[in-house]
């Protein structure tokens, strides 16, 4: 059996085929059981991301295996066969495991070096494992893609190459919104209300960097509510002070605190939000508040946040242009009644009003791309994103990482081919010790007159013959096994010795074999 993996990502196929194929978590068991029920797969697993969707399988035929994953990634994202061909890219053995290798160091990522993806592969195994797809292969390889990931970040520099897709697209949004002094994250978004819809793993990262960043006010918007207020109540106990329910849309501001206050902890460092300020250390207290809505409510809220962070698994659009249009005349409607912009408003827009940044981490995307027309906003989505993360300066530690890559991928592609000729050592092994006691049985029948002792001492030396006489071949072959192209000694094994194929077959633990 060989590893492949098909599948497409930000660097073969644009974002308008990504939105397209990006699979909900309720499908992706049944993606599973269809690849290991076709006859040339034994074992499966699916990485999805927000910016890949990647079919792994233990195979037996490579040609039919390529056209078997490619038909099933099809049929389960809705997207016809022909047209979903050209964007699909084939890794085979050794490549395949480089390129998930790789993909758990961040190297493959649309931001080099960002260390989310470890949590995506780890619950790709994890599903792959409740679903009972990930044999002895896709186990092996998954645990080891993990361990290989946080090694490159803790080894080398890569973390200082790349950032969370979060921090990435709060750093672009910036770039777009603001101006002058706030000229980066910390400055920019400390002071204002955020709103966040989902409460998924990318939702919680953005809310914690926005809390961390300094915003006083925080709404996190989801359809179990109880998710949601948990993060919420998470947030306020870290950063400020719980405030689920009695805090209204808005009533913090931006203004001068009162009240509850959170101390300059809260507000994010460059290694942590990204920024390139010194906004870090002591800091005037401020007021925080997190309260948790239910998706109903996502109207009401939209008119007083400064900055949106949107991220869920919806397959359609979670907020139109016409939501935005409708929010920004709520919002202009209100500071006309109060005659005139808070002091915390985001930054000037066309006529002197804030600029409302709005950052779409989903995949397919929850804003409507048209909202990026209105005036008064700043849309960064996973497209915009791309095109950014093109330009982005890669740094020396990227080496590094590929370094390990490279070393990991020799040692694991070793490990697993010396592995597959195991049992077959151990049969060898097995037979002859049948072979020793079937020849001290007829020495029995020869010679009755001889004693226990005697015995014994006969037995041993048979069997020290043996061990000798196979140590060397059975050592050299696992060597020989263990480097590319070495699969075919373990046949060569069993002909040699004429090894029933089911004996071998049955060899499912082997033990320890002595040296």
């Amino acid at each position: 059996m060989s590893l492949l993996v098909v599948g497409l990502s930000h660097r073969s196929a644009p974002v308008s085929v990504l939105e397209r194929v990006a699979l909900e978590a309720s499908t992706r068991g049944k993606l599973l059981h269809d690849t290991v029920g076709t006859e040339p797969a034994a074992e499966a697993a699916v990485l999805a991301t927000c910016n890949r969707l990647e079919l792994y399988a233990d195979v037996d035929k490579f040609h039919a295996g390529v056209a078997e994953l490619s038909t099933m990634l099809a049929r389960h994202s809705g997207v016809a066969l022909d047209e979903l061909t050209p964007y699909l890219y084939v890794h085979y053995e050794d490549r395949a495991v480089h390129h998930l290798f790789s993909v758990a160091c961040g190297l493959d990522s649309m931001v080099v070096g960002e260390g989310q993806v470890l949590g995506q592969i780890k619950d790709a195994l994890a599903v792959a494992q409740d679903e009972h797809t990930a044999g002895r292969l896709l186990n092996d390889l998954f645990q080891q893609a993990l361990r290989v990931g946080k090694r490159a970040h803790t080894e080398t520099g890569i973390d200082r190459a790349g950032q969370s897709l979060v921090t990435f697209g709060l750093e672009t949004l910036v770039s777009l919104a603001a101006s002058g002094a706030e000229d980066d994250v910390a400055r920019w978004i400390a002071g204002r209300r955020a709103l966040v819809i989902g409460a998924g793993s990318m939702s919680s990262l953005a809310a914690t960097t926005l809390a961390r960043c300094g915003v006083t006010e925080l709404v996190i918007v989801n359809r179990t509510v109880s998710r949601a207020q948990r993060l919420a109540a998470s947030l306020a106990d870290e950063y400020g002070f719980a405030g689920l329910a009695d805090v209204q849309p808005g009533s913090l501001g931006a203004g001068p605190s009162v009240g509850a206050e959170a101390s300059g902890r809260g507000l994010c460092t460059e290694a942590e939000a990204g920024g390139t300020g010194d906004y870090a250390g002591d800091a005037p207290p401020r007021r925080f508040a997190a309260r948790a809505v239910a998706v109903e409510e996502i109207h009401a809220e939209l008119p007083y946040a400064d900055i949106v962070v949107s991220c869920t698994g919806a397959t359609g659009i979670v907020l139109t242009a016409d939501d935005v249009r409708a929010a920004l005349a709520a919002r202009d409607g209100a500071r006309d009644a109060a005659h005139g912009a808070a002091a915390g408003d985001a930054g000037p827009g066309p006529g002197g009003r804030r600029i409302v940044g709005v950052l779409d981490l989903a995949m397919p995307r929850d804003v409507d791309a048209a909202v990026h027309r209105l005036d008064d906003v700043r849309l960064v989505d996973i497209e915009s994103l791309a095109e950014a993360a093109a330009d982005a300066p890669m740094a020396s530690d990227v080496d590094a990482a590929r370094g390990i890559v490279a070393e990991e991928v020799a040692a694991f592609g070793a490990a697993q081919r010396a592995a597959v000729i195991t049992p077959t050592v151990v049969a060898l092994r097995a037979m002859a010790s049948d072979v020793v006691a079937a020849e001290m049985t007829r020495l029995d029948g020869r010679l009755p007159g001889l004693d226990d002792k005697q015995r014994a001492e006969i037995t041993q030396t048979v069997r020290r013959v043996v061990d000798k006489l196979l140590h060397a071949p059975t050592v050299r072959v696992k060597q020989l096994a263990g480097e590319p192209g070495g699969a075919g000694y373990a046949d060569a094994l069993r002909e040699l010795f004429d090894l029933d194929p089911q004996a071998v077959a049955a060899v499912s633990n082997p033990e320890q074999e002595r040296q």
